[in-house]
């Protein structure tokens, strides 16, 4: 029996590209193309940071078709729905009724994705639920997937590991307080190779600044 379709929800961190990888890999989804939230106010991935022109080398890597949601900054809470909305009927359209996210323990997350999906008659997937975070930092590591912290919340984690390399030495160094995969918050991350790309991605560690609360490193393409 063929595998469901399904979009992926892309941050373009680890968290979704491991999610998509092991979608692929399982057969729980034939992944047919990745949503991504845009800042259209700064041209970036929103939240985390990056930048247009290396989301759009990771989804060449992918080889897969895009939605892009603009959205404004700062964005209430009913108009990000609205445009969400508004990218599920663009889904829907194409035959497909699945979106997969990259979601790992939060259940209020969860809970939120489900319901909205309901109400658009969609299903969600979530490929990495409840695996233990700690084992599954290991395993993207391993997987030969490359990420660097573009986007960390100086609260939780100090600044000093912005722009660091996603590898065993910047897990060694987390403090215990923090997730491993960064779940809570703490930190966000680019990745620039792994088994969900055709290529790995050529870059280079910008400038770090402080925004909004919070500290963004720049990763710029070479």
């Amino acid at each position: 029996m063929a595998a469901p379709k399904a979009f992926m929800s892309w941050s373009s961190g680890k968290d979704s590209a491991f999610a998509l990888h092991i979608a692929r890999e399982r057969g729980a989804a034939e992944i047919a193309g990745v949503l991504t939230t845009i800042n259209e106010v700064y041209d970036r991935v929103a939240m985390h940071g990056v930048r247009s022109a290396l989301l759009d080398r990771q989804i060449e890597a992918l080889g897969l078709p895009a939605i892009k949601v603009p959205l404004p900054s700062p964005c209430p809470n009913a108009v990000y729905e609205a445009r969400m909305e508004k990218a599920c009927a663009e889904i829907k359209a194409q035959g497909i009724d699945r979106i997969a996210f990259g979601d790992l323990f939060l259940a209020d997350i969860r809970a939120y994705r489900e319901e909205k999906l309901a109400a658009a008659k969609m299903t969600p997937l979530f490929p990495l639920w409840k695996r233990d975070t700690a084992q599954l930092a290991r395993d993207m590591i391993a997987s030969g997937l490359v990420a660097h912290v573009v986007c960390l919340d100086p609260k939780k984690l100090d600044r000093s590991f912005a722009g660091r390399t996603f590898d065993d030495a910047f897990l060694r160094d987390l403090p215990d307080s923090v997730d491993p995969c960064g779940e809570n918050g703490e930190f966000h991350t680019v990745v620039t190779a792994g088994p969900m790309f055709s290529a790995p991605i050529a870059v280079e560690i910008g400038e770090t600044v402080e925004r909004e609360g919070f500290i963004f490193t720049d990763v710029v393409l070479l």
